[in-house]
């Protein structure tokens, strides 16, 4: 998916591009944030990504 980009926007213009997605993957998106010398991760947002074959 792109940016500001809606999940059937997506499908739709992967339909367009002739594509048929087969898979859906989520990623979680972190920010890294030191504490008293120590590094931990928060997740921000999450990135969809969809994989496709040619129709």
């Amino acid at each position: 998916m792109e940016e500001n980009e809606t999940i059937s926007e997506c499908l739709a213009r992967m339909d367009r591009e002739g594509y048929r997605p087969v898979r859906r993957m989520e990623k979680p998106v972190f920010i890294e944030e030191k504490k008293k010398g120590k590094v931990e991760y928060k997740p921000i947002s999450q990135k969809i990504i969809f994989e496709g074959i040619k129709k």
